[in-house]
């Protein structure tokens, strides 16, 4: 299996001593900095790109989503470093690097990343698909037969629609949109009137596809696909009749895409939204892509319009918009170099059982997504809907999806006289116009949505269903650590618990009385809850468990988590290593915690686990002296999630249950052959591959593999 070349810039600061007996545990060389961790997130995931064991277009699509990942992260914590050097703060985080260390660090990094990525397109990938009749042509190797029919193409589907600019006083350079594709066009000579501004831009519109499929007829290989960058470039000399063209160049820019609303000045959150959302496309740029050979004159000339520095420029070798290849794997129909097809388990006694509430009523359900189905969770809404003895239904809605199943039951429930309420976080990144459609869908409909709490998004994954039985009310509950998104239960791995315990449905209706009415906090029974509890919960529960090593007993924590950076957490961690205390982490992406220092961390473990699906559980374990503890969770351990959402985290409270989901999602893991990327104390990650001589056995495959087999077993 190949591997990217390992690089020096994991630990910016000098590394920790090698036994650690000060308690001074805010040191800085204690804490990796959260930006380069997320960087080397991105590198496991390009690691995929070139894992033989993967299917060939699964491979295509790794590498898209490290770019579009790489995208994201300058969107939103570059521009976010940026932010914190213009107010002059001093420091990001507890690694100790001012913004501009960070800013100097990242691009070190992002400069190698991008070059694997290119490097892997053009040397690798590239020659895999064409073995397997699926080619990618560049513009020096049309034959004259495809370059005629993509003239025509040009000409016909492409030209029409194209707008170029001219660059003189009286066509200033234009607002270039966030992460559009754009050419920079060197032109010598005169047009009709006479003006000769040397310069001009082309933009691709949005609405054409970046991605061209050759006719077969016109094609020697089964698929044939062209770069819609490589056909303008090729022709677009015919956009300036009569004018030299001397160079044409790409470019991409991307801004800024927070938005800032201040909410305690406001009164209609999603108007003041819909404000900001028609601007996020133009705001403060972050970064310049442009083509490798573009001249520095051309260079000097866009830095200057974006008001960019020299070190925010990234050169690409290849299309800047190299993500767009993912719509490769649409296009081509071969089963046999995708995924194969997963059928999601359904429990017996909820198939059998006509009534959902009948099942649920029995005892509990937890459902381990994808490889169990989602359709338990929208049949018992959709059976609320209908049913005349359900009074209300309370849900919260965080991710759905444009054309969402669970918007429509909700709509349903309310023309069926159900009181329904919804609460609505309208500030979910890049679902904020998707969220606030579907808001005025349920208004309109007759369903009271709520937008949570000023200050805090709402990110808890909850819904509680009223029903009468036998002349009383009984609730029911979902609890889930993932999105109520049909889409993402089939793509990422979550948890969720359908039960009607009374304490855990009191709590839940407690929780909703907190988004859409106005009260004193109180007393929950079973959920920890953020802002309030979770956090001070986790720190009792990691202190008890040191307690219990100091006092001679065995002591263990198990977690799992898309990120860990809290710092209180990661210095509580770190008092329980040195105690003793036998730490398992499952971290996908983000992780400030230096495992392995020895006399501090050496009895922390921290694996990152990549693959088919997106592990996005969340999840802890205590052993507690064998009275052990287990509790799934919305939340990751981050400041944002802590004390900046309502966050939720609900036990797994029956023996059965509990042991399969520590089995399944965190001790799979760390079984001694499981492939998994394993943190090292600088930050850096190894992979932990099979044995290649014992290929039969089930603990040689990648986790996602294994609990994938065991499904289909059962």
């Amino acid at each position: 299996m190949a591997k990217l070349k390992n690089n020096d810039h994991y630990a910016p600061l000098p590394a920790p001593p090698s036994t650690w007996e000060q308690d001074d545990l805010s040191d800085p060389c204690l804490y990796i900095n959260r930006e380069l961790s997320q960087i080397a997130f991105n590198r496991r995931v390009l690691e995929l790109a070139l894992d033989t064991t993967i299917p060939l277009l699964e491979r295509v699509r790794f590498l898209c989503i490290s770019c579009t990942n790489l995208d994201e992260f300058f969107e939103v914590r570059v521009a976010g470093v940026r932010q914190r050097l213009k107010l002059g703060l001093a420091q990001v985080f507890s690694d100790g690097l001012t913004p501009l260390e960070s800013l100097h660090h990242i691009r070190e990094e992002v400069l190698q990343l991008m070059e694997a990525q290119y490097k892997i397109f053009n040397d690798v990938l590239l020659d895999e698909l064409a073995k397997e009749d699926i080619r990618i042509l560049r513009r020096q190797s049309w034959s004259s037969k495809q370059k005629n029919w993509l003239h025509k193409h040009f000409t016909r589907e492409l030209l029409p629609v194209l707008s170029p600019l001219g660059l003189d006083p009286v066509h200033p350079f234009p607002r270039i949109l966030n992460k559009s594709l754009n050419f920079a066009v060197k032109l010598e000579g005169r047009d009709a009137f006479g003006r000769d501004s040397g310069m001009a831009l082309v933009r691709a519109p949005r609405s054409l596809p970046r991605i061209i499929r050759i006719p077969a007829s016109y094609s020697s290989a089964q698929y044939e696909f062209v770069f819609l960058s490589d056909i303008l470039h090729a022709f677009i000399d015919e956009l300036f009749p009569g004018m030299q063209v001397n160079g044409c160049y790409q470019f991409r820019v991307t801004r800024n895409s927070e938005l800032f609303v201040d909410e305690e000045e406001i009164e209609d959150l999603a108007r003041a939204l819909q404000g900001e959302l028609q601007g996020r496309g133009y705001a403060e740029a972050v970064r310049l892509e442009i083509i490798k050979d573009c001249p520095g004159s051309v260079k000097k000339f866009l830095i200057s319009k974006f008001d960019l520095q020299d070190s925010e420029v990234y050169h690409c070798d290849g299309p800047v918009n190299l993500s767009r290849l993912s719509e490769i794997h649409d296009f081509v129909d071969r089963p046999d170099l995708k995924y194969k097809r997963l059928k999601p388990h359904i429990p017996v006694a909820m198939r059998e059982e006509a009534s959902i509430f009948d099942a649920v009523r029995q005892h509990d359900y937890v459902l381990h997504h994808p490889y169990d189905s989602f359709t338990p969770v929208v049949e018992l809404l959709r059976q609320a809907s209908v049913d005349p003895d359900v009074l209300a239904i309370k849900q919260t809605l965080y991710r759905t999806g444009v054309d969402s199943v669970i918007v429509n039951i909700l709509i349903e429930a309310a023309r069926n006289g159900k009181d329904v309420t919804v609460v609505v976080e309208l500030r979910a990144r890049f679902d904020e116009q998707a969220n606030i459609t579907l808001a005025n869908r349920l208004q309109e409909a007759g369903v009271q949505v709520v937008y949570g709490i000023v200050g805090h998004k709402t990110h808890a994954k909850m819904l509680l269903i009223v029903r009468r039985e036998r002349g009383r009310l009984q609730r029911y509950v979902h609890l889930g650590t993932g999105n109520y998104h049909q889409g993402t239960a089939r793509a990422y791995t979550d948890w969720c618990l359908l039960t009607n315990n009374r304490h855990i449905a009191e709590d839940v209706h407690r929780i909703f009385q907190q988004l859409s009415g106005l009260g004193k906090l109180q007393k929950l029974n079973r959920l920890l809850q953020s802002p309030f509890t979770l956090h001070d919960g986790i720190l009792a529960k990691i202190k008890r468990e040191r307690e219990h090593a100091e006092a001679g007993r065995p002591a263990r924590i198990e977690a799992k988590m898309n990120s860990l950076t809290e710092p209180k957490v990661i210095r509580a961690l770190y008092r329980a290593s040195r105690a003793g205390v036998q730490i398992q982490l499952t971290v996908r992406g983000i992780c400030c915690l230096r495992p392995g220092i020895k006399g501090l961390s050496e009895n922390i473990a921290v694996r990152s686990i990549l693959g088919r699906f997106l592990e996005h559980s969340r999840l802890c374990y205590f052993h507690n002296d064998g009275d052990s503890e287990i509790y799934a969770s919305s939340a990751d351990w981050m400041e944002r999630n802590l004390f900046h959402r309502v966050e939720t985290s609900f036990p797994i409270l029956h023996d059965g249950d509990a042991q399969r989901v520590r089995e399944e999602s965190l001790e799979l893991p760390f079984e001694a052959n499981s492939q998994a990327w394993l943190m090292q104390s600088d930050g850096s990650y190894t992979r932990n591959s099979p044995d290649p001589d014992d290929s039969d056995n089930i603990a040689d495959l990648h986790p996602q593999e294994q609990l994938l087999k065991r499904s289909h077993d059962h």
